[in-house]
């Protein structure tokens, strides 16, 4: 809670296809900057996700679970609407984007945007990634995966075990 008793809700939304340790990175910053974080999972069926929402679901869940620092209750859900529409059902004050290159902030600027239009009440905070997340991409991980790369620098043992399955190796 904070000090006007208010207690402060932020929302971490990605397709998570699949959650990276860049991904659980921030989850555990934005965690320090709010009393409840919900990490939302976007259906986001346009991207041709190699995992369906469940598995991604259950994938952030795993690994949230396994994640040794957490600041505050970590929730993890799915949607399929507008991002700004989800965070208000959740009653949520802000919602976190990372950034890794100066090519992620244009499209994040736009968003951001168009969300304060629709509610101005709910603030986009940007997290930089660290140094050593800034060039890991689920996109990335899922190309040099297929081709026969490893990947266990950057995604954990259990996401690892959810690509074998998807590729069969």
């Amino acid at each position: 809670m904070t000090k006007t008793g208010k207690h402060r809700i932020g929302i971490y939304p990605g397709t998570f296809d699949p959650v990276t340790k860049g991904h659980l990175h921030l989850i555990k910053r934005a965690s320090k900057l709010v009393d409840h974080l919900i990490v939302a999972v976007a259906a986001n069926n346009r991207k041709n996700p190699l995992f369906n929402q469940k598995e991604r679901v259950d994938m952030v869940k795993t690994d949230i679970d396994n994640m040794y620092e957490k600041y505050c209750d970590i929730e993890v859900r799915g949607f399929d609407k507008l991002l700004i529409h989800f965070a208000k059902d959740m009653k949520a004050n802000c919602i976190f984007r990372g950034l890794r290159a100066v090519s992620d902030f244009d499209f994040e600027f736009q968003m951001t945007g168009m969300n304060a239009r629709m509610d101005a009440d709910i603030e986009t905070v940007f997290l930089m990634a660290a140094d050593k997340w800034q060039f890991v991409s689920a996109s990335f991980v899922k190309e040099i995966y297929s081709l026969g790369g490893d990947v266990s620098e950057v995604v954990t043992p259990a996401v690892e075990a959810r690509l074998k399955g998807k590729f069969g190796r």
